[in-house]
């Protein structure tokens, strides 16, 4: 008998072979909603230990809340984690798992300069996740104060922004606080045009916030010429007028739109790209060594010849790294200047400590704003 050999048949042959291997549908998501159940299963246990660990940190007068714990356990998942499930979304999913824990030992009050769906109301969710109690508030002061205060464990302000500059009104109210840097945000930053209707034909007014306003300012003068633009106190501000006129556009987050029920015209109009707000975290308290920190100094300088190149040295000689310098008028005195400082290191490191000491031999003043865990 002959055989005649045909690559059909040997396709055919796998293809069938595949078919009776493959599992169906039904096969795959009942393997999903076993994962789901473990997956609650150890969500429940993780939750009782948490429990555990709250009582006896109740006994011993030991805080609650470490932020460098959390970033342990963010870089242990995400450098033992071998896919193919996205570090970002691992690092999201833990930090609402973290909150969620947290709440259960205390509830966490957290202030941030509001109204809801403003960027600040953004950082302060992706920091502390959706179980914190979030507590918009009508200015950076207030902010200070709540915290000061104790009716907050920690407050959220805005410092500067990769295109605009430096938040002035944050770094003043620093002088004369007595709160501690506890952790910064840095939160990417994409402006929507928002309107009702969701036509930018019907558009005859923009409302935003001053820096939203600045860092589209581009885009608005080539897309929209001639149009006005009105600064009002908050992007949510904006969309919330917005939701009542028809003929008005704001410059806000996706976050506004969904609140106030408007419709996005154009998504992603800043001029650049690369667009991040900087937020810190401040606390009553400061956080111990991380491994990977920075130190937040504001001080001011003796008028004299050469003191810039003297309140450099100490770092330089020591190879440590400076991220920010900025300088501020001295609102108490004519002429002189207020210096705000970011370096790598935390200010027990025995080099850092050491910089800052001769540091101060030179200053009129020097104040520590905290030591806490560089943004990942």
């Amino acid at each position: 008998m002959n055989y005649i050999y045909s690559p059909f048949c040997t396709s055919a042959f796998q293809a069938v072979s595949l078919q009776q291997n493959t599992p169906t549908i039904e096969e795959l998501r009942s393997k999903i909603d076993s994962i789901d159940d473990h997956i609650v299963a150890l969500l429940n246990e993780r939750s009782r230990i948490v429990l555990d660990v709250g009582r006896l940190k109740s006994g011993t007068n030991m805080e609650f809340h470490v932020p460098g714990r959390e970033r342990q356990i963010y870089e242990r998942l995400m450098n033992s984690n071998p896919g193919p499930f996205p570090n970002d979304a691992l690092k999201s999913v833990y930090r609402e798992i973290i909150s969620a824990c947290l709440s259960l030992e205390s509830p966490m009050k957290v202030a941030f300069l509001g109204p809801k769906a403003t960027f600040s109301h953004l950082a302060t969710m992706q920091q502390f996740g959706l179980s914190a109690e979030l507590v918009p508030l009508k200015s950076i002061t207030s902010v200070f104060e709540e915290v000061e205060k104790g009716k907050a464990l920690y407050g959220v302000v805005p410092v500067e922004n990769s295109t605009e500059g430096v938040i002035s009104h944050t770094l003043d109210t620093f002088v004369d606080s007595s709160l501690k840097i506890t952790a910064e945000i840095l939160l990417e930053v994409h402006h929507d045009l928002l309107s009702r209707t969701g036509r930018i034909e019907d558009i005859k007014k923009i409302y935003s916030h001053i820096q939203p306003l600045a860092q589209c300012r581009n885009w608005l003068d080539s897309t929209l010429p001639g149009i006005p633009a009105v600064d009002v106190a908050s992007t949510a501000v904006a969309a919330q007028i917005v939701s009542e006129d028809y003929t008005a556009a704001a410059i806000a987050s996706e976050l506004a739109a969904s609140l106030y029920d408007l419709k996005v015209v154009r998504s992603r109009i800043e001029d650049q790209v690369n667009n991040f707000t900087r937020f810190l975290v401040i606390s009553r308290k400061g956080c111990d060594r991380s491994g990977n920190d920075k130190t937040s100094v504001l001080f001011s300088v003796k008028d004299e010849p050469g003191i810039l190149f003297r309140m450099l040295e100490p770092f330089a000689k020591r190879g440590i790294n400076l991220s920010k310098i900025e300088s501020r008028p001295f609102k108490k005195k004519a002429w002189e200047y207020i210096f705000f400082l970011d370096l790598f290191g935390h200010s027990s490191d025995p080099d850092v400590a050491e910089a800052l000491d001769e540091l101060k031999s030179c200053c009129q003043f020097l104040k520590i704003l905290g030591s806490y865990p560089r943004s990942m």
